[in-house]
């Protein structure tokens, strides 16, 4: 089975006593066998299309600079994406942006419903179990934050933005961090861009943060920004100043409301 071979998440700096959970569902580029590699093979396996450059590396970083635990996807999008419902066109998908993917070609809902079972349904558990864990250790509110990246072009447009803050129902941490940004001038920001909730992209904050009242906010960065070790942990250290004041912001709403 999927789920026991290769199994489904990682979580990493589970010690972690910060009030944040950190996500990165599509951390991997990794195919198991059984796949067949999907039908693809050379640079496609290893592109955007596979996984979130430099996401992952930008994650772990954050996990040690925040002292907070990440629950990081070890299995690639294209064999399911841990963002997506079982109903959404494109948790399986059979065309990313320029690249078929022929494996994924005219699966029956019998094939569909058994890569949800081994992929999205034991990720989303350790993400639940790593944000229980959480709520057990603090008094604090609960921040969850996804991580994610994007490509500098897409479908033959240049994209000028450096990261995006993107949310669901709940803005406020968005917002919070829009604001940081802004005010240190550093990188292009904004909210809801590249993407925003109309695309289907904040399924895990809707699922794991919106279900339970929690903060929440989903990370965009471009993926030529942290394509190295290197660049990648420049980013972070920037993030993780960000969304520490973001916290300090937040904790001081909840003080005021009460």
């Amino acid at each position: 089975m999927l789920g026991t071979a290769w199994p489904a998440a990682a979580l990493i700096g589970a010690a972690g006593m910060a009030p944040i959970v950190l996500v990165c569902e599509h951390a991997s580029h990794f195919i198991p066998p059984e796949y067949g590699a999907l039908g693809l093979e050379g640079d496609a396996l290893l592109s955007h299309a596979a996984w979130d450059i430099g996401a992952l590396d930008v994650a772990k970083c954050l996990s040690t600079r925040l002292d907070a635990p990440l629950v990081a996807g070890q299995v690639s999008r294209l064999v399911y994406d841990c963002n997506r419902p079982l109903e959404a066109p494109d948790c399986i998908p059979a065309r990313s942006e320029l690249i078929d993917i022929p494996g994924n070609a005219g699966l029956s809902d019998a094939k569909k419903q058994q890569r949800f079972d081994t992929v999205h349904t034991p990720f989303h558990a350790v993400v639940d179990q790593a944000i229980d864990r959480q709520l057990a250790r603090s008094d604090a509110p609960i921040l969850l934050v996804t991580v994610h990246s994007f490509t500098p072009v897409y479908h033959g447009q240049r994209r000028t933005l450096d990261i995006g803050y993107l949310h669901d129902r709940n803005s406020r941490a968005a917002e919070a961090a829009l604001k940081i940004e802004q005010e240190q001038g550093v990188f292009q920001t904004a909210i809801n861009e590249p993407y925003a909730a109309r695309d289907g992209v904040t399924y895990s904050l809707a699922k794991h943060a919106e279900s339970r009242g929690l903060d929440n906010v989903m990370i965009e960065i471009r993926n030529d920004l942290i394509d190295t070790p290197a660049t990648a942990e420049a980013m972070a250290d920037h993030l993780a100043k960000t969304l520490k004041q973001v916290m300090a912001n937040l904790t001081s709403s909840e003080a005021v409301k009460t």
